[in-house]
Parts: C-alpha cells; structure tokens; sequence
C-alpha cells in the first residue's frame, strides 16, 4: 500500500460513464369518425380508456366529428398497442364500429 505522502498515490476517483437513455419512440392512438358510433360513446370513451376530463373529450369528439380523425392519446408502442386493442374490443362488445389505428408520433 502507498504511503499517503507518496506522489504516485492515485488519488483520482474514477468516474463510470452511463449510456445515454434514448426516449422509447412514442405513437399516436387515431378515432376515426364513423357514421354510426355516438359522439356520447366517444366520450365514454376518451374517459375511461385515455384519463381525459369531460371538457378534453368533448373536444376530442368534436374534432373527430368534424375533422374525420383525432388523437386520442401518445403513448409508448406497447401501451398504444393495447389502449387500441382494448377500446375496439370494448366497442365491438358495446356494438360500435369505431375504429382505432395508431401511427409513429
């Protein structure tokens, strides 16, 4: 062991060097507007599945509505895979034909 007083004591405290994180790419999760799905149904919807307050939804609906298409949410693959996953099976068994697709944000 080196005397403390020795010059050639490594006094340097060695740093680790972490990998940047890269941020996992995000997806959007799309409404399409359909004739038949009531803009309540959306709504319900945009609550229950995506957080959103009533006021959020309904300007979620109404762009949808008028426009043909919306966000509904970003989200992380896996999380927009199974929000789209989950809603449509939720519509399908409510007798709604909204469709939900999701696209790289």
């Amino acid at each position: 062991m080196a005397h403390p007083d020795d010059p050639r004591r490594d006094e340097g405290t060695e740093t680790l060097k972490r990998p940047a994180l890269k941020r996992p790419p995000m997806f959007r999760v799309i409404l399409h507007n359909d004739d038949y799905t009531t803009m309540e149904f959306v709504v319900d919807i945009l609550v229950r599945f995506f957080h959103r307050t009533q006021t959020e939804a309904t300007r979620i609906m109404l762009h949808v509505h008028t426009k043909g298409r919306g966000v509904a949410g970003v989200y992380t693959r896996d999380v927009a895979e199974t929000k789209v996953d989950q809603v449509t099976e939720h519509a399908r068994e409510s007798g709604m034909p909204l469709l939900l697709t999701m696209e790289p944000e």
